[in-house]
């Protein structure tokens, strides 16, 4: 419990700090958070290494990141894998992997959050034939999140 505690703490900080634009202290703050596997901070430490906030730009170390954290399920972390395998950054450009996670994304959030994953998510599909869509579906609906990394259920807001 006491983890969790120091986990949800350090995420909370990092997290405003971000917001606040102070983005070394987000990453001290985040980094202990995303190494105990928390995937929201792992999503989080992904986007600043990808725009390089606070970090060098590194695009591999984003993906990686990304990838961490989408495969326990954080939207946030599958829209920017996602986004990473359209652009091919840190990762190969794959249009069906990129229409898998931002599919998945879009499922798994609400608001003008999804709405804006559906878009991602609807240009991706503009790149595919209608089989590659349907296999991009069946991916999405074949995929199961990785629960045996810690802190997979905490959700600070």
């Amino acid at each position: 419990m006491t983890t969790s505690v120091a986990s949800a703490d350090s995420l909370a900080r990092g997290t405003a700090a971000f917001h606040r634009g102070d983005y070394v202290r987000a990453f001290h703050e985040l980094s202990p958070a995303a190494d105990r596997g928390n995937a929201r901070a792992l999503g989080m430490l992904g986007f600043m290494y990808e725009h390089g906030f606070g970090v060098p730009q590194a695009y591999a170390a984003a993906a990686d990141l990304y990838y961490r954290g989408a495969m326990q399920g954080d939207p946030f972390a599958q829209a920017m894998l996602g986004l990473s395998y359209d652009k091919g950054h840190g990762v190969p450009t794959d249009f069906l992997l990129a229409y898998k996670w931002l599919n998945l994304a879009a499922a798994r959030t609400g608001g003008r959050q999804r709405d804006a994953y559906l878009r991602f998510r609807d240009a991706v599909a503009s790149k595919l034939s209608t089989y590659e869509i349907m296999a991009g579906q069946r991916f999405a609906l074949e995929w199961v999140p990785d629960r045996q990394a810690p802190d997979v259920h905490l959700t600070v807001k």
